[in-house]
C-alpha cells in the first residue's frame, strides 16, 4: 500500500526564492556578518556542525515567505551541504532546526528590527536576536542588544559583552580591523571575555611571532660567535 510522506511534496531549498531581493543600503550589512563568519571559520575550523548564513532566506513553513535575516547562526546542522552549498535554509531540509541566533544590522532606512522582526523571530524559536546599530542610533536604544527568547518573550541581555553558554560564544562590540578598515566592529568573545581575532589580525601575530623567533636566533648565533663557536658544528 503506498504510503503518504507530506514532507515529499514541501518544495526544496532549489524551488524556493533565496532572499527577499531587496537590496542591502550599506556596505557594513555585508561586511559585520562576513567577519563574524570569517572568525568562526578560523576557531570552529575542525567543526562541520554548525553553519552562518549572510542575507539568506529563512523558510519556516511551505506556504509563508522567507525571513532574510542579515545574518544567523545554526548548530547542529551540516557546515556544507553540496558542491554548492545552500541556497535557503529550508527548516523542513534541516531536521526542523531553527537558527539559534539571528542578527540585524540597522542601516539608514529602518526595517522593524525592533518590532516586527522581533516578534518573527520569536515565533520561529530563534533563542537569541542580535540587533546592532553601527551608524544610526534610535532614540532609548543602546547600540548593541541582545535578547534571550525566555517563555515566548524576547528578554534584554545587560552588559556589554553578553556571553550565550548554549553557543559557547559571547557577542560584542569594539574596535578592530578588518578587510584593512579599521573601526569598531562585533566580535566573538571567549568565555573569559577576551576577543577573537580579525584573520588579519591572526596574520599580523604570526608575523610577528616570526620575527622575534629569528631575532632570539640572531642573538644566540652572535653569542656563539663571540665565545668562538662555530654554529655549522653544532
Amino acid at each position: 500500500m503506498y504510503q503518504y510522506n507530506p514532507l515529499h511534496c514541501l518544495p526544496s531549498s532549489a524551488e524556493l526564492p533565496d532572499s527577499d531581493d531587496k537590496p542591502v543600503d550599506s556596505e557594513l550589512q555585508i561586511l559585520i556578518p562576513n567577519l563574524l563568519l570569517a572568525i568562526l571559520s578560523a576557531i570552529w575550523q575542525n567543526r562541520d556542525n554548525w553553519y552562518f548564513g549572510i542575507n539568506m532566506g529563512v523558510y519556516y513553513e511551505p506556504n509563508k515567505d522567507a525571513i532574510v535575516p542579515d545574518g544567523f547562526l545554526s548548530l547542529g546542522v551540516e557546515r556544507f551541504v553540496g558542491e554548492n552549498g545552500r541556497s535557503s535554509y529550508v527548516l523542513w531540509e534541516e531536521d526542523n532546526i531553527p537558527p539559534i541566533l539571528a542578527i540585524e544590522i540597522v542601516s539608514q532606512t529602518y526595517n522593524g528590527e525592533y518590532e516586527q522582526k522581533k516578534t518573527d523571530y520569536a515565533e520561529l524559536g530563534i533563542l537569541y536576536y542580535v540587533i546592532y546599530a553601527p551608524t544610526r542610533l534610535r532614540r532609548k536604544r543602546q547600540r548593541l542588544e541582545v535578547y534571550r527568547l525566555v517563555n515566548g518573550e524576547y528578554i534584554l541581555q545587560p552588559g556589554n559583552k553578553i556571553w550565550m553558554p548554549e553557543i559557547g560564544l559571547g557577542i560584542g562590540r569594539e574596535q578592530g580591523t578588518f578587510q584593512g578598515r579599521t573601526r569598531e566592529w562585533l566580535f566573538w568573545y571567549n568565555e573569559n571575555g577576551d576577543r577573537y581575532q580579525t584573520p588579519e589580525e591572526i596574520v599580523l601575530t604570526q608575523q610577528e611571532q616570526l620575527q622575534q623567533t629569528q631575532q632570539q636566533l640572531q642573538e644566540i648565533l652572535a653569542k656563539l660567535q663571540q665565545q668562538g663557536i662555530d654554529p655549522n658544528t653544532l
